[in-house]
């Protein structure tokens, strides 16, 4: 009897042992079929893709087009020196024929702004200066060759042109409505990364006096602008070009926050006249003026810290024939106020040449009104060559 209970025992084991293991790895599609439906796990999703508040993409879709790739080769000016010939010379240095291949040519890449269907393109003057070969590539991976249609050294800025149908245009903005404070995007190749597209503020209008250009008057930005960035694109919210970027304040090469763009205005103005004219023609008088500090306003004695010292006067010039000595002071010209030289700079460089122009000066504390005859400013070296 005993014997007949143990192994009934162990039957019993072995059964339960068995239906166990088949409960374990019978199939899912089973278990479901035997059980309740399997339930989906509970998630949170947006029924649209709708745009979400604060996104900028529609502004950036609208612009990005428009914003280029420039490249550029530059074969360097080895000239004929005696010593590139002599065997003893290679011998320590190699031969450095400039024919040995494309180690001798020097490529830099920057951006630029499509401006007209006809095929201009906004960029800076150190973005394509003393270019061999400039290539131009669009975000619609088209590429075509340009050529320059003018440089003006003194914004910083040129105009190239491609020819391609079908090009994309970017629509110019008011930077005069510009505010600190105001969102921006930046939109350019930095570090030959591809199209990028960086967001920040406006952090300050008419920044000048930075010896980066002779006509300044800079829109400040913290949006991210590293080098690639020259010559793209600042734009505002609604993908409105307000500005070509030029220029970051850094001591390591990358950005800091502090960058610079050229107004769209003075961008215009700048293009308008180099497809007209090659070059942009400005008023001349022929002066030095030097910045009224409250220094000087007290050794002289002064009663004003405003306006601008005539330093110097080229003989002969319009300034000279007009009447203009050193130690005058200028006030206005053509009835606006002179606050500073720089001021005083665009104010004359606005002028048409050949043209008469009323301005007051100051002199002994006596304001005297002189009619100068407005010359051409000589053109910079960089293109007289």
């Amino acid at each position: 009897m005993r014997r007949f209970w143990l192994l009934f025992a162990q039957t019993v084991t072995i059964a339960l042992a068995l239906y166990f293991v088949y409960g374990a790895l019978r199939p899912a599609s089973r278990v479901q079929q035997l059980g309740s439906p399997a339930k989906p796990v509970p998630v949170v999703e947006t029924a649209s893709s709708s745009l979400a508040p604060g996104s900028y993409r529609d502004a950036a879709a609208r612009a990005m087009p428009a914003v280029v790739n420039i490249l550029t080769l530059q074969v360097p000016k080895r000239g004929a020196h005696p010593l590139a010939r002599d065997p003893f010379f290679k011998r320590f240095f190699g031969d450095r024929d400039p024919d040995d291949g494309d180690d001798d040519l020097k490529n830099s890449l920057g951006s630029g702004v499509i401006v007209s269907h006809e095929g201009y393109v906004l960029t800076n003057n150190h973005v394509v200066e003393g270019a061999d070969e400039i290539e131009v590539v669009l975000t619609d991976g088209r590429k075509a060759p340009a050529k320059v249609v003018g440089l003006d050294p003194e914004t910083d800025l040129a105009v190239i042109k491609i020819n391609l149908d079908k090009l994309p245009v970017i629509v110019l903005g008011q930077s005069e409505q510009a505010r600190v404070g105001d969102v921006v995007l930046a939109i350019g190749n930095p570090f030959g990364v591809g199209q990028t597209v960086t967001m920040g503020i406006i952090s300050a209008l008419g920044r000048n006096n930075l010896h980066i250009n002779s006509f300044e008057n800079f829109i400040q930005t913290d949006a991210a602008i590293n080098f690639g960035n020259s010559g793209g694109a600042l734009v505002d919210t609604r993908g409105n070009l307000i500005g070509i970027n030029t220029a970051i304040y850094s001591q390591s090469g990358g950005s800091v926050g502090i960058g610079f763009a050229i107004p769209v205005s003075t961008a215009k103005t700048v293009m308008e006249a180099i497809i007209k004219d090659g070059h942009v023609v400005r008023g001349w008088i022929g002066v030095e003026t030097q910045d009224i500090t409250p220094e000087l306003a007290q050794s002289f004695g002064l009663q004003r810290t405003s306006g601008a010292i005539i330093a110097g006067v080229v003989r002969n010039g319009p300034a000279d024939k007009a009447g203009i000595v050193p130690g005058d002071i200028l006030l206005t010209v053509q009835g606006k106020p002179v606050g500073d030289t720089t001021e005083m700079l665009n104010l004359i460089a606005q002028l048409p040449p050949g043209e008469k122009a009323k301005m007051t000066v100051l002199r002994k504390n006596r304001e005297a009104a002189l009619d100068v005859m407005v010359g051409k400013r000589p053109i910079p070296k960089e293109l007289s060559k």
